[in-house]
């Protein structure tokens, strides 16, 4: 798949950005665009302005470390942008994002017993597995019960970024919903930097792009984010408002995978809204294998027992 737009207009973006001010240059009159002109990210960055422009019409096929390490610093990219931009080249040169082929699996392995074993074994925190399409694989108790307005009542695999962009309840969930907006966004730019093949990422970002006029504005923005580590407010329809410090682990067994782990601050009014919760989805959850347990015996008992 040609990467070359998304090339282009990231620099742009990024170009956009930047102020004559901000690198030590006169901002003038009659300036025709927003940032730094051409000619002058080439002049910082030590390149020609004929080779600059190549590189912004998404020709970065075969551009040198050394050369995206310039173009890097005169744009002022952060340690994500940085890491995007060459996960851009990369891909433009037909290498993934790792140095080795991707291996296309079929089928996902996250309903590994082991792996289900870890996430059952954080019983304060919120563990779950979520992929580069923002899927939820695998959750722990306390996941599902704080995730049950994403998870719903079943079907297909739910997902954190249709429920941010498609299900009004989501600006109830997330109180500070347009920052959770960008980060998601970004979070998933970030992702089709480094696999621009992945056709599941690019079905999910059209079918969003359709329905959602905001979605298709910060996808546009071309801003990329890591997620690694920070705290979040949520408001959880049974327990009420939580605030939370998250870190998120790579699956490394699962390639795009990652491991996110929310806990709150021992002895704060969010962690007894957590143990709340858990003595919620434990009742949830013994309500729920009692019922079946009725179902069964009613199933297999006789016309007589009846």
């Amino acid at each position: 798949m040609d990467n070359r737009d998304d090339v282009r207009e990231f620099l742009m973006s990024r170009r956009a950005r930047v102020t004559p001010e901000q690198v030590g240059l006169p901002a003038g009159g009659g300036r025709r665009v927003a940032g730094l002109r051409r000619s002058e990210v080439a002049m910082i960055a030590g390149v020609s302005v004929e080779y600059y422009a190549r590189l912004e019409r998404g020709q970065v096929a075969g551009a040198s470390t050394g050369v995206l390490e310039a173009l890097a610093t005169a744009l002022q990219l952060d340690d994500t942008e940085r890491a995007h931009l060459f996960d851009l080249a990369r891909a433009a040169d037909g290498i993934p994002a790792s140095g080795r082929p991707r291996s296309r699996r079929t089928t996902r392995s996250t309903s590994r017993p082991s792996l289900q074993w870890a996430l059952d074994a954080v019983v304060d925190g919120v563990a779950f597995v979520r992929d580069q399409h923002q899927d939820l694989l695998a959750t722990n108790s306390l996941a599902r019960a704080f995730y049950s307005p994403v998870i719903g009542d079943g079907g297909r695999t739910p997902n954190l970024a249709r429920f941010q962009f498609l299900d009004p309840a989501s600006r109830d969930f997330y109180p500070d919903w347009d920052l959770f907006a960008e980060m998601c966004v970004g979070i998933m730019r970030a992702a089709a930097g480094r696999d621009p093949h992945d056709a599941g990422l690019h079905d999910l970002v059209g079918e969003l792009s359709t329905r959602s006029e905001v979605f298709r504005r910060l996808w546009g923005a071309h801003d990329v984010r890591s997620h690694g580590a920070g705290t979040k407010r949520f408001v959880h329809p049974v327990v009420g408002e939580l605030t939370l410090a998250y870190e998120e682990l790579a699956v490394v067994a699962e390639p795009g995978c990652s491991l996110l782990v929310y806990t709150a601050e021992p002895g704060s009014p969010s962690a007894e809204r957590l143990r709340l919760l858990a003595s919620w989805a434990a009742t949830q959850e013994a309500a729920v294998r009692s019922g079946d347990a009725l179902a069964q015996e009613a199933s297999v008992a006789s016309p007589e027992d009846a």
